[in-house]
């Protein structure tokens, strides 16, 4: 019978994680974020908490689909094409694998996501 544990999602109880630079198309100067994985499952999907201050980082492809739930702060995603949703602390979203376009930190936020890998 697999055994299922239950757990807890917080910044304090993960080590962080920071993507390089080297990610991204476009880098602003004032770039700042974490992420800190949580939990993992054997398919590659993993999810935890991440937190980032004001600045900007632009991408080819979102490496995976993830569904996120901003609970501090303010974030916009711009798609290529120059659409563009922003999301404030309490509302969740969700991005597709392939998407291209920018990730906007507009306030300092958090938020907790689950990254899922097909």
């Amino acid at each position: 019978m697999k055994t299922l544990t239950v757990q807890r999602i917080d910044a304090s109880l993960a080590q962080a994680f920071v993507p390089p630079a080297s990610d991204y198309q476009f880098v602003s100067p004032d770039w700042e974020e974490a992420e800190y994985r949580c939990f993992e499952t054997g398919g590659g999907s993993f999810g935890g908490y991440w937190t980032g201050e004001p600045g900007a980082v632009a991408f080819d492809a979102w490496p995976y689909g993830e569904v996120g739930v901003l609970t501090k702060g303010r974030v916009a995603v711009e798609g290529a094409d120059g659409t563009r949703w922003e999301f404030s602390a309490g509302e969740a979203f969700f991005i597709p694998a392939g998407f291209a376009g920018s990730w906007i930190t507009l306030e300092s936020s958090e938020k907790v996501f689950v990254a899922i890998r097909d």
